[in-house]
């Protein structure tokens, strides 16, 4: 028997023996008497400690554990020692707590803290600043509800995180944020919020100088190329080394004339103002335009082949697919060493997009390349790049066509075993089949 028992059954023991006692010399009567008053001394005892303790559990926090006797004092101990126990872990989480609270605070992103229901659980000051937050007022209320902006919403409702988007339209005019959500936990998600107005800025005054000397030098290059190809013409020009010089400088203004139509397609399609033209694009006749001009640059050197496995059309821009699709027409015929094949294909996806590819057996590309492939300028062969003419921005190109038309670019390539550049149009963008002549 345990100590606790053995110190429960003392009282009773000892009341039993002395009620006993009472019995022999008094009777019956007087015995059943004391016994009586013995238990009520002993149920009022109980009583009182079970009173404190129900008084001390209705504010444990202000209220010390009460000083027991007997049995209840190592009832009162016991939970004393848990009492302590648990305000000091409290008190540890709480300063866990306020430190996490600083860290966030003090970081230069804002941060907000979600549930599944996209209901706020806290955030830090910086982002009260960039959604018009009030961390104890807002507290519990859904994200959409505060932060309104369709596309935000949007992006929230897509739960595909992987990409951040880009706020514009916020509380403050002129703040642009770059938000991304991450999750974590059991169903909980960070928005984690960045302030990009000063590096939009920046890009905004790169882009337009960009633009603004592309378009000065195109005057000059034309004059020039224009010079260059009446010398070229003249009939008493016999010195090899002066045809050769005005060759080389024709080339040369070609190619930088290239360089400069390509910035001034990057700037536009860039430029925010600049919104997608949508209309009914016949893929029927721009295919077989394509494959024309196809045929013209590779001069009869590969061979290649259009495979129309859908007639569906699609909504967008006509000028800018014509050059997405050139683009990568072009590059198929520059790195598809003579003899090779191209092949173009437009097809229906199983999923319902619809898909633009260009195949060749051409060179191939290294797995470290693909990933850098679309950046400004980014060449995987200077010098073959130089030989073939390319400016470095046609991939650059593409890809911008491709996100003004919501549609994902993928590039499937391996050294020696040809390449294949794909436009993925989503469902969305289809529309009723058009009827070529």
């Amino acid at each position: 028997m345990s100590d606790f028992w053995q110190r429960a059954f003392v009282y009773p023991f000892f009341l039993f023996l002395i009620t006993m006692f009472v019995w022999a010399v008094a009777g019956a009567l007087p015995a059943a008497l004391f016994f009586g008053i013995g238990i009520m001394l002993r149920v009022f005892f109980h009583l009182r400690n079970l009173e404190a303790l129900d008084r001390w559990l209705a504010d444990p926090e202000k209220l010390q554990v009460p000083d027991g006797k007997g049995l209840w004092e190592d009832v009162f101990s016991q939970l004393n020692k848990i009492t302590r126990l648990q305000r000091k872990e409290r008190e540890q989480h709480a300063a866990a707590l306020l430190q996490m609270k600083q860290a966030t605070s003090a970081l230069p992103e804002g941060v907000v803290i979600l549930d599944e229901a996209d209901r706020i659980e806290w955030c830090n000051p910086l982002a009260e600043r960039h959604f018009g937050l009030d961390g104890e007022r807002d507290n519990g209320q859904q994200i959409t509800y505060l932060a309104r902006q369709p596309e935000f919403v949007q992006y929230l409702a897509m739960k595909s995180f992987t990409e951040p988007l880009i706020l514009r339209d916020t509380r403050h005019g002129d703040l642009v944020l770059s938000v991304k959500l991450i999750a974590y936990g059991d169903n909980k998600r960070l928005l984690i919020s960045r302030d990009i107005t000063h590096l939009e800025r920046i890009e905004t005054m790169r882009r337009d100088f960009v633009a603004n000397v592309s378009h000065e030098l195109r005057t000059p290059l034309t004059v020039v190329n224009g010079f260059v190809e009446t010398l070229q013409d003249m009939p008493n020009l016999e010195n090899d080394m002066s045809r050769r010089a005005l060759q080389l400088m024709g080339e040369q203004t070609t190619r930088m004339e290239s360089l400069v139509n390509d910035l001034l397609t990057l700037s536009r399609l860039e430029n925010e103002q600049n919104a997608l033209q949508e209309e009914k694009v016949d893929l029927a006749v721009l295919l077989r335009a394509l494959l024309e001009e196809g045929l013209t640059l590779s001069k009869g050197q590969h061979q290649l082949r259009l495979e129309e496995e859908s007639k569906a059309c699609i909504r967008g821009s006509t000028n800018e697919l014509h050059s997405a699709f050139g683009n990568l027409i072009t590059n198929a015929v520059r790195y598809t060493p003579p003899g090779g094949e191209i092949v173009l294909r437009w097809e229906e996806a199983p999923d319902g997009n619809l898909r633009f590819s260009v195949r060749d057996s051409g060179i191939g590309i290294a797995p470290q390349h693909i990933p850098r492939l679309t950046e400004r300028f980014y060449r995987v062969d200077r010098s073959r790049s130089r030989e073939t003419g390319g400016t470095g921005l046609g991939l650059a190109i593409v890809k911008h066509i491709a996100i003004r038309h919501q549609a994902q670019f993928d590039i499937v390539s391996e050294e020696g075993q040809g390449s294949t550049f794909s436009i993925v149009f989503p469902g969305k963008r289809r529309c009723s089949e058009v009827t070529s002549a």
